[in-house]
């Protein structure tokens, strides 16, 4: 059964509750056609105090195309929420009047609903509405972002609706634009253009994304047209290639993120290797972290070397990651020996002494020869990056540096530099294993070098004497042998080590009163026999 139009209409008077109202004008709208009564109807709800009345009526007055309610449609536009948008879109379905009001009014509104309009304008053009071509799109030539956006978002969510021959017109549109001389688009304008032209099945689309990748063009439409051009990737050319790789080294990550994600899915081949070694060269880390990711575990003398450079970078996670990259590859465990020993600080040193030493054991004798060197100058510099370096060694093979700590030791020791002789008995002497030959010349350096203070406290607390304890207990004939044939030892050094043992008990008490005597025996007339005799007859020997 048919309801007649008169009895709607009168449904939708002021004298009838708020839902009833809504409901009538939502069933004229859809059911009204061009009757002069309806619009009229509509034109009154318009002017309607009640809100949810007006938005149907808006909505109503845009389904009819009633041109007498452009003018409170465009009132209603600068109210801005539902209503002001809803008016732009309904003054825009009123065809050639409608989108005219529209540009005129968009610069007098207030701007945070010119948006509204751009949408409406966008809108009307993708649906193809007479008189209503270039609205949509000439809104990317402002220079509002929020206008620009709304036009754009309005038009890329109706692209993939429109058929093919409104495609085609919306393209032309597009590229003209992206053309022409005469318009001037700011950087989101043109970007807009770009993502826009990248929705269309268009020949002439990947032609344009190229053409704006690298600089000078703004960073805005870079970005766009990389992430557009996910598209097309499939065997890039030479050309192509290198403007992904000059763009994934980009300072500016909005730039620099979707280059890597195309170039991501590119294989890695030797052929290429070095453009994916260039991005190691890049300012930012993400590049660095990408290149590592793809090329680190490649076993090549490029990669090793390029990830030796890597090892100072200041970011430390990501040298950690690095120095993980480079104990897996035979090259790169190598390689790490000329960063450990130009490590400019102790804790860079420690870094990389962690990596290398594992490695390291399987060959202590080569990376003892690579790295003594540099451990015997840090040592001799008192320098504290001589610790990662002894750590690295002694996990390579604590013998094989122990041998190299004591020869070196030796040969000072021979040339009478007895200071720098001490520094490597030191540290031979650091390993628990290290044995009589290394503890005897740590005693017997020591010596000559101590301060000789005969007052208790001062002796107790005087390493080389507690390297002679250690001696005496282990081998006191043996100890004294080597004390009697150290013929650099002076008078001095016996009377200080001969007095301090001279008042022990048993193998020390005789060690201390052995070399005494052997002091009388060496040297006789010196000043310390007297006292060298009075300490050997107080302490109780013969």
């Amino acid at each position: 059964m048919q309801i007649p139009a008169e009895k709607i209409i009168r449904l939708a008077e002021s004298d009838h509750p708020s839902e009833v109202r809504c409901a009538a004008i939502t069933i004229l709208g859809e059911l009204g056609g061009r009757h002069p009564e309806v619009s009229a109807a509509i034109l009154g709800a318009l002017a309607s105090d009640d809100g949810a009345v007006r938005i149907r009526a808006v909505y109503a007055a845009g389904q009819l195309k009633i041109d007498k309610a452009l003018p409170r449609l465009i009132e209603r536009i600068n109210r801005g929420g539902r209503e002001g948008e809803l008016a732009a879109d309904a003054a825009a379905k009123l065809g050639a009047k409608g989108s005219q009001a529209l540009r005129e009014v968009i610069h007098k509104v207030v701007p945070g609903v010119r948006k509204y309009i751009a949408a409406a304008l966008a809108g009307a053009e993708a649906d193809g509405a007479k008189d209503s071509s270039g609205s949509g799109i000439a809104m990317l030539q402002e220079k509002d972002p929020a206008v620009i956006e709304a036009a754009v978002g309005t038009l890329a969510n109706r692209i993939p609706d429109l058929d093919a021959k409104r495609k085609r017109a919306l393209a032309d549109e597009l590229f003209e634009m992206a053309k022409s001389k005469k318009v001037k688009l700011t950087p989101l304008g043109e970007a807009g253009v770009v993502r826009l032209a990248s929705l269309l099945d268009d020949e002439r689309v990947e032609t344009l994304l190229w053409d704006r990748v690298l600089p000078p063009i703004p960073a805005e439409v870079r970005a766009a047209a990389l992430q557009a051009l996910s598209r097309f990737i499939g065997s890039p050319g030479k050309d192509h290639r290198a403007k992904l790789f000059q763009c994934a080294a980009d300072t500016q990550f909005r730039v620099a993120a979707p280059a890597m994600m195309l170039l991501d899915k590119l294989p890695v081949t030797d052929k290429h290797i070095g453009e994916w070694l260039a991005l190691f060269d890049a300012p930012d880390l993400a590049p660095r972290r990408f290149a590592l990711n793809k090329v680190g575990d490649r076993d090549v003398a490029e990669v090793s070397e390029k990830l030796i450079e890597q090892v100072r970078h200041q970011d430390r996670k990501y040298r950690g990651d690095v120095l993980a990259k480079l104990a897996g590859l035979s090259k790169g465990r190598k390689a790490l020996a000329e960063p450990l020993r130009k490590a400019e600080t102790a804790e860079e040193a420690w870094d990389l002494a962690r990596v290398v030493a594992p490695f390291a054991k399987a060959d202590p004798k080569t990376w003892g020869d690579e790295l003594f060197p540099t451990l015997g100058k840090h040592l001799e510099a008192n320098d504290k990056r001589v610790d990662p370096l002894l750590f690295a060694l002694r996990e390579a093979g604590a013998a094989e540096l122990r041998d190299r700590l004591e020869s070196k030791g030796a040969s000072y020791k021979k040339k009478e530099n007895f200071e720098k002789a001490l520094l490597y008995y030191k540290a031979a002497a650091r390993d628990p294993a290290s044995g009589f030959s290394v503890r005897i010349g740590l005693g017997t350096v020591g010596l000559l070098l101590s301060k000789k203070n005969l007052e208790a406290e001062a002796r107790a607390h005087d390493p080389s004497l507690h390297a002679f304890a250690d001696l005496v207990r282990q081998d006191e004939p043996a100890t004294f042998k080597e004390v009697e044939s150290t013929k650099w030892l002076t008078a001095d050094d016996l009377y200080y080590l001969g007095f301090h043992f001279a008042d022990h008990v048993n193998v020390m008490g005789e060690f201390g009163g052995k070399v005494l005597k052997l002091l009388l025996k060496r040297f006789p007339k010196n000043e310390l026999a007297a006292s060298a005799k009075n300490k050997l007859k107080s302490s109780g020997h013969k």
